[in-house]
């Protein structure tokens, strides 16, 4: 679709919100993707090969012959009965105690943010985030022109005591955390951590926001349960299957304290009136046909080798005053330099050679508080190409430290 210069009446019927919309930079930086050669280590996006193809042949055969004409027609807002009944064992196996009938079905997670910050974000709330957090929900939340404060975050993911300070110092609508393999960097917020901010949000009476669509993508370490499971009262816990089933299903879920859980009904009611029924039900025999089970550990297997081979290569070609985190799992390593590197100007000139990352200032609030860092992703490239295009870009930095 492209962008119209709009005539004076016509930019005189935008609403007010408006102004505080603005076109996702990272979308806009991945234009550069789809030069020919491009080698991305940009875009959060699952490697097609692991997408669950030739079961779907299967899966889409049981779901004609199980709903019929059930699948293809319009249905409850709340999302279609037997993908619920599907998430709700999902969940449990992940330490969260929901009923079906608790669980909302959405358009992706994307859908359950922008749909959580209609119903809960009047203009100058303030909302807490990680410092980085993920642009996704900084955009989603932006639309309805709320003010942000940042928590600090440490390898072990967004520190207590700040948390306590900026629930003391300022009256917050929500605190918003990608808890496990967090988007940008990576990091997971550790037991001991969940079991503090858990007892901390309790006593406040706060409401925290668990975006958690990564942990299923774990390669090393033990699980850990989500930060819902310890202040279910207090938490809105929001996921996807984009990552370990198909993203272009656009399918997400939220479970949410009763009161937020209605609100969040009546707003995907006005909006769309229901998810995909058909993808529902695609998805429901995914899970209950057990093709989840056998899928996920392949897609892990996929991923675990281009991982290690992206960190083996960045030992081998970064410079060394670089830092980077080495996570458990997810789709990103974040990588922090020296002070008075800017990470943009190093992407266009990796663009150049054909390599293409994300500069990490798009995901603070105040961009120059990340001028030096940037976020690697490894899904999409073999270990190979990785390896190939960590070196070209340990190259460049060797070269922007010289400049």
């Amino acid at each position: 679709m492209g962008w119209y210069t709009l005539s004076e009446p016509f930019e005189q019927l935008l609403s007010q919100r408006t102004s505080a919309m603005q076109r996702n930079p990272i979308r806009e930086i991945l234009r550069a993707v789809g030069q020919p050669g491009m080698i991305s280590l940009a875009g959060g996006i699952p490697a097609p090969e692991s997408f669950p193809i030739e079961e779907l042949y299967r899966i889409n055969e049981i779901v004609l012959d199980r709903y019929g004409a059930a699948a293809l027609q319009y249905d409850l807002t709340e999302g279609f009965a037997p993908f619920r009944e599907a998430l709700a064992g999902y969940l449990a196996k992940k330490g969260i105690d929901a009923k079906p009938e608790q669980l909302l079905v959405f358009n992706g997670s994307q859908s359950v943010l922008d749909t959580l910050g209609k119903v809960l974000i009047s203009p100058g709330d303030v909302i807490a985030l990680e410092s980085p957090s993920y642009l996704g929900a900084i955009s989603a939340f932006s639309s309805y022109q709320p003010e942000y404060v940042s928590i600090e975050t440490d390898d072990d993911g967004i520190i207590p005591k700040s948390l306590e300070r900026v629930l003391d110092q300022h009256a917050i609508k929500f605190v918003y955390l990608v808890t496990t393999f967090q988007n940008p960097t990576g990091s997971t917020l550790s037991l001991q951590r969940r079991h503090e901010i858990a007892a901390i949000v309790k006593e406040r009476n706060a409401l925290i926001v668990e975006d958690d669509p990564y942990s299923d993508l774990r390669y090393r370490g033990e699980a850990l349960p989500p930060l819902q499971s310890f202040a279910p009262e207090n938490t809105v816990y929001a996921s996807t299957l984009s990552k370990i089933f198909a993203p272009g299903l656009r399918l997400g879920f939220c479970l949410a304290p009763p009161l937020i859980s209605e609100w969040l009904y009546t707003a995907k009611q006005g909006a769309d009136l229901h998810s995909n029924t058909y993808a529902q039900a695609l998805a429901t025999e995914y899970i209950c046909g057990g093709f989840i089970e056998r899928q996920v550990p392949k897609i892990i297997e996929l991923y675990r080798p281009r991982q290690e081979a992206m960190l083996a290569a960045m030992e081998q070609h970064f410079p060394p005053e670089y830092r980077w985190t080495k996570p458990e799992g997810g789709m990103f390593i974040w990588v922090e330099g020296p002070p008075g590197v800017d990470a943009e100007q190093v992407y266009w000139k990796a663009v150049e050679r054909k390599v293409a990352f994300v500069p990490g200032k798009f995901f603070y609030i105040n961009p120059d508080d990340g001028l030096a860092t940037m976020r690697l992703n490894f899904t999409r490239a073999d270990e190979a190409t990785i390896e190939r295009a960590i070196a070209v870009l340990g190259k460049v930095l060797q070269e922007f430290g010289s400049d």
